[in-house]
């Protein structure tokens, strides 16, 4: 029984296209073609791109008819080592909602990018900023203004002497609150400093020590 060789496998390479305004940009997945090899010939509505297949005897072809017109001759073609870039220039400003047609697809104006521009800006309004900082803002002056009640009105007081006061006016009230068992907070140091500090609990009260 004779062996029959097997035709080589065609390597499948892809194409793609993107746009903007002007552009259609199709690209070819093409790895380390030569860029004299690589022949590339545009009409008003077709394109068609050749290039030998490295490492192959195989030839790649790409035949496109366009789904509108374009500039032959403003438009260009790059090789690099990992495609084939082909830069077509459209005649018209319209945005193109497929590559390839019979020129029946509907013809939608792309709208200029100074009309985008013009339209507001990409990112959201500054004035959503400047609102939360103002919350932010309203919300500390309300706890600034906010006066505590009560025993904890009296910590406040205290604390801000504490923090504000000298040397002498902190030492004095660390040991007059000490030796009275906090019956006593005093601020004179040469009033407390001599003497013991005697506990003085509030009128109809009793104070008695624990033992431990």
């Amino acid at each position: 029984m004779s062996e029959t060789s097997a035709e080589p496998v065609k390597p499948k390479i892809k194409h793609d296209w993107y746009q903007t305004d002007s552009l259609v940009v199709v690209t070819i997945l093409l790895k380390n073609a030569s860029s004299d090899k690589v022949k590339v010939h545009y009409g008003d509505r077709s394109l068609s791109v050749s290039s030998v297949i490295p490492d192959s005897d195989s030839e790649y072809s790409l035949e496109l008819e366009l789904a509108h017109e374009i500039v032959p001759s403003m438009c260009v073609h790059v090789v690099s080592p990992s495609k084939i870039e082909v830069k077509l220039k459209k005649k018209e400003g319209l945005r193109w909602n497929l590559l390839e047609g019979q020129g029946q697809e509907e013809k939608i104006k792309a709208i200029p990018q100074a009309v985008l521009d013009a339209s507001g800006p990409k990112k959201p309004p500054q004035i959503f900023k400047k609102d939360w900082d103002k919350i932010e803002k309203d919300i500390k002056k309300m706890e600034e203004e906010e006066k505590p009640e009560g025993d904890a009105a009296l910590n406040a007081l205290f604390q801000k002497i504490y923090g504000e006061g000298s040397d002498e006016v902190r030492r004095a009230m660390n040991k007059s609150f000490v030796e009275s068992g906090g019956t006593v907070l005093s601020t004179n140091w040469n009033q407390v400093a001599s003497e013991k500090v005697e506990v003085k609990p509030p009128d109809g009260l009793e104070f008695k020590k624990w033992d431990s």
